[in-house]
C-alpha cells in the first residue's frame, strides 16, 4: 500500500508539473495577444504567425508546437516540415482564452498564478514570521487577473439573476434616487454591471487598493458611466455613508478581510431602512474532509500563498482564508448584529450567495 500510494502521488505531482508549465504558456498567449490573434487568423505557419503577432518566428514556432502538443490549437495542415506545417484554433477553444466575456473563459488563472509566483519569497518569509504579504506584492496580474475571471458572471448575470434573487432590492434598485454600494469592487467590473443593469441606480465602488479603483475609474469613463458609477478608496466604516443605501454587496472578498466581522458591520451601517447585503463567495464544502473535491482543493490551492497572506498584515486578523464556509459565513453575520442569513437559490459552479437583512 505504500508503494502504491507513493507512485500514485509522484504521478499525481508530475501531473501538476505539466499543468504548471501548460499554464505558463497561457499565459504568453493572453500577454502577447496570440490567442486574439489565432481567433481571427484562420491555419497559419509559424512564420506567419509571427508575422501577424508581431513576435519572433522561432519562438513562435515553438510556442505553436507547445499548444498542438497539448490540445489547444489543432494542426491544420502536418507537411513533415516545421517551417511549412499550419497551426488552427478549433472551434470553442477562443471562448476559453480569449473572449473576454465568455462563461467558459479560464485563461485569467495563468495570470493570476503567475503573479503569486512573484510573490513566492514575500510567502516563505511569512510563513517563518507569521506576518502577511500585501495585496500589492503580487502585482498587477493577479489583479487583472482576478477582475478578468470574474467579469463575465457579473456581466452575464449579476444584474439578471443574482440581484433578482433579492426581488424587493431589485424593485427598489428600478426606482430613481436607488443607490448600491459595492465594497471590495476591485477593477470595478461588478460595479459597472449593476449601473447598467439598473439604469436609475447611482452604485459606489469602495476599495482599500488605489491601483484597483483608479483602474475602475478609467472603465467607468470609458463604459460612459461617470457621474452615475463613483469609485473611491475609502473604508465603509466611514460614517458620512450610513444608512445611504438600498443594498450593499461584497462580491468574493469577505475572506480576503483582515476583520470580516467589522466589514459585515460598516456594511450594515450602510443601509437604509429595508436595505440588504448581497454576499457571493466561495462554494465550498460545509465541513473539512480529506482528501477534498477538486473544488475544496481549488480554494486551499489559492489560500496559504495568497488570500490567508494578504489578511494576515493587519494586527490580529481574523485570518479566514479561502476555504470560507457556509457556517463561517452565518457566524461572522451573527457577530455583526445581523437578523437573519439567507442562503439564495442561484446556481453558480464557484460561489454561495448570501443575502444578511439587518
Amino acid at each position: 500500500m505504500a508503494e502504491s500510494r507513493r507512485d500514485a502521488l509522484a504521478e499525481q505531482l508530475f501531473g501538476s508539473a505539466i499543468g504548471a508549465l501548460e499554464i505558463l504558456h497561457v499565459y504568453i498567449g493572453r500577454k502577447l495577444g496570440l490567442y486574439v490573434v489565432l481567433s481571427g487568423s484562420g491555419p497559419v505557419t509559424a512564420e506567419v504567425f509571427a508575422d501577424l503577432a508581431g513576435i519572433d518566428a522561432r519562438y513562435a514556432r515553438e510556442w505553436l508546437e507547445q499548444q498542438a502538443a497539448c490540445g489547444v490549437l489543432d494542426v491544420a495542415e502536418e507537411t513533415g516540415d516545421p517551417a511549412t506545417r499550419s497551426f488552427l484554433m478549433p472551434p470553442g477553444v477562443a471562448e476559453v482564452v480569449c473572449e473576454p466575456d465568455s462563461l467558459a473563459l479560464v485563461s485569467p488563472l495563468a495570470p493570476m498564478i503567475v503573479g503569486i509566483s512573484q510573490a513566492m519569497p514575500a510567502v516563505l518569509e511569512a510563513f517563518r514570521s507569521g506576518a502577511g504579504v500585501p495585496y500589492q506584492d503580487y502585482g498587477p496580474d493577479i489583479r487583472e487577473g482576478i477582475a478578468d475571471i470574474n467579469r463575465p458572471g457579473f456581466v452575464t448575470s449579476l444584474a439578471s439573476e443574482w440581484i433578482p434573487a433579492l426581488p424587493d432590492i431589485a424593485d427598489r434598485l428600478r426606482q430613481q434616487g436607488a443607490r448600491v454600494a459595492d465594497l471590495g469592487c476591485g477593477e470595478g467590473v461588478s460595479t459597472i454591471a449593476i449601473a447598467r443593469g439598473f439604469p436609475a441606480a447611482t452604485v459606489d465602488g469602495l476599495d482599500l487598493d488605489a491601483a484597483s479603483v483608479d483602474a475602475a475609474t478609467t472603465a467607468a469613463a470609458q463604459a460612459g458611466l461617470t457621474g452615475r458609477v463613483t469609485f473611491a478608496c475609502r473604508d465603509a466604516a466611514d460614517p458620512a455613508l450610513a444608512r445611504r443605501y438600498d443594498l450593499v454587496t461584497l462580491f468574493e472578498t469577505l475572506h480576503d478581510m483582515a476583520h470580516p466581522v467589522a466589514a459585515l458591520a460598516a456594511a450594515k451601517q450602510l443601509l437604509a431602512p429595508g436595505g440588504a447585503v448581497l454576499i457571493g463567495d466561495e462554494r465550498v464544502a460545509e465541513t473539512f474532509t480529506a482528501p477534498a473535491d477538486e473544488l475544496d482543493r481549488f480554494n486551499y490551492g489559492w489560500s496559504a500563498v495568497h488570500c490567508l497572506a494578504a489578511a494576515m498584515t493587519e494586527p490580529d486578523s481574523a485570518a479566514t482564508g479561502t476555504v470560507i464556509r457556509e457556517g463561517t459565513v452565518r457566524d461572522y453575520a451573527t457577530q455583526a448584529g445581523f437578523s437573519r442569513c439567507t442562503v439564495l437559490p442561484i446556481e453558480h459552479d464557484f460561489w454561495r450567495f448570501y443575502r444578511l437583512d439587518p
